[in-house]
């Protein structure tokens, strides 16, 4: 998604399993936009009126409205992206998360207050909504990470309107038929269809806005929301390195490493994209881990013949070409996978593992967004420590070793999610009321974490009333 692609009264989206265009769809127009704020902006009164209490218990009828509709939304979100297994992960985190941050939100919204320090005064905490949040998502896990911001900013009493990626837009008609079954989500929870233009356009009329996608584009968003002085929460790309320490029990880690670099067709933006292991174990692990991902097949022609989708943005698969001949081209080793395939119409990339790969390599230094799976040797800890934190990005990261050593390692990355004897593992934790929070470092994001009390308390502003509770003024006043 960019920030300038032309407004159109309709679009088409590309099915990836057979690269066929759709139907057209009709987009947002743009000068619609200021009434549906407007709309969501009258509606988030009443929304905020009726307390956390009444918000969770609407917000579970609705969920009992998507467990009753899981088939349908599964059937669309894997039109939009040519996954099955990933897409009943989809329709299934709806339910899972409203019950998880429903649980948080009174904890994490309850007033607080008492005593202050000067004993004349006492203190109160309120909090105040953001009144319209406005979500721009991306295409990779399209009707998750829709509502990935926005069911905790609905618990905290925000009117949310969301714009998804014009690459994915199947999910949110059966989404909008969910919503429309629910009478008090009417204004207070609405989607839009649209290219960059419409996102961009958003951001000129919301509270506040939360962007997942590109680092390039998280840059423009939150350069707007910057000058228009508004709340701004963005997650943006990754290019997270797992470690493996001598003492590693490397069926765990090969397992573990090949999984968290190619679930979604390592469409994700913490999948594991660079490989560090102790030179000794190098060898052994390259054969392992080169031996486990010929094992995993492309899910064609039917979604159920392997694990492996499609590319979903046909792009992505010129940025995927071009780190491969790079790498070639500098001197790596392609030891499966390697090449951009076509079939049936889509484009595909099988699990791809490199040796004799070095940091002068794109691949390991820019996000590919595929299933590839360089790897490095290191000959100490402080050097794979340092190896780990040569990225501008600090999404995630995986360690492996026995566990003392690895918490250790563990605790020098920069990073806001760390794995240790896994990988992919902080995803689940989405909502979790029993996690800490993570934020991401450097370019990979900035704005609050999405666990914990903090995922809801982004979505509030906080206001402290100072009593006098005596008779007399404090003692610095003028004597007029």
């Amino acid at each position: 998604m960019t920030l300038t692609a032309p407004q159109t009264d309709a679009f088409r989206a590309r099915n990836p399993r057979d690269g066929q265009p759709s139907a057209p769809i009709p987009a947002t127009p743009l000068d619609q936009l200021e009434d549906i704020v407007a709309r969501a902006r009258a509606a988030q009164k009443a929304w905020a009126a009726r307390g956390v209490e009444g918000r969770i218990a609407v917000l579970a009828r609705w969920r009992d409205v998507i467990e009753a509709m899981q088939d349908s939304l599964i059937e669309a979100v894997s039109q939009d992206t040519g996954r099955l297994l990933e897409s009943r992960r989809e329709a299934a985190n709806i339910g899972k998360w409203i019950d998880r941050w429903s649980a948080i939100a009174p904890k994490a919204l309850a007033p607080r207050g008492g005593q202050t320090s000067i004993p004349s005064f006492t203190c109160a905490s309120e909090t105040a909504a953001i009144p319209v949040l406005g979500v721009i998502s991306p295409w990779n896990f399209p009707m998750s990470l829709s509502l990935m911001d926005a069911i905790p900013a609905l618990l905290a009493g925000c009117a949310v309107i969301i714009k998804p990626s014009e690459v994915t837009p199947h999910f949110i008609a059966p989404l909008e038929r969910s919503i429309a079954r629910i009478p008090e989500l009417q204004g207070v929870l609405t989607y839009i269809r649209g290219a960059g233009d419409l996102g961009a356009a958003l951001i000129e009329h919301v509270d506040g806005i939360c962007f997942t996608g590109s680092t390039a584009t998280g840059r423009k968003v939150a350069a707007r929301a910057g000058a228009r002085l508004i709340p701004c929460f963005v997650e943006l790309g990754g290019k997270d390195p797992a470690i493996v320490l001598e003492g590693a029990d490397l069926e765990r880690a090969a397992r573990a490493i090949v999984t968290g670099a190619t679930l979604g067709t390592g469409q994700q933006c913490y999948s594991i994209e660079r490989i560090y292991v102790a030179r000794p174990l190098h060898d052994a692990f390259l054969a392992l881990l080169t031996e486990k991902a010929r094992k995993l097949k492309l899910a064609f022609p039917q979604p159920t013949d392997g694990q492996i989708g499609p590319l979903i943005f046909a792009p992505q698969a010129q940025i995927i070409a071009a780190h491969l001949q790079d790498a070639r081209d500098k001197g790596a080793v392609v030891h499966c996978g390697g090449e951009i395939e076509q079939h049936g119409g889509g484009l595909w990339v099988a699990p791809t593992v490199l040796s004799q790969v070095t940091h002068a390599m794109d691949v390991m230094r820019d996000e590919t967004f595929g299933p590839l799976m360089p790897v490095m040797a290191f000959d100490s800890e402080d050097e794979a420590v340092r190896l780990a934190n040569e990225s501008s990005y600090g999404l995630s990261a995986a360690v492996f070793g026995p566990q003392e050593r690895a918490m250790a390692v563990a605790r020098q990355l920069n990073a806001g999610g760390i794995n240790v004897n896994d990988a992919g593992a902080t995803p689940f934790f989405i909502g979790d009321p029993s996690v800490t929070p993570k934020e991401p470092f450097g370019a990979s994001g900035l704005g609050g974490s999405r666990t914990g009390p903090d995922s809801i308390l982004r979505f509030v502003r906080h206001k402290m009333i100072v009593t006098n509770v005596t008779n007399e003024l404090s003692a610095w006043w003028y004597d007029v």
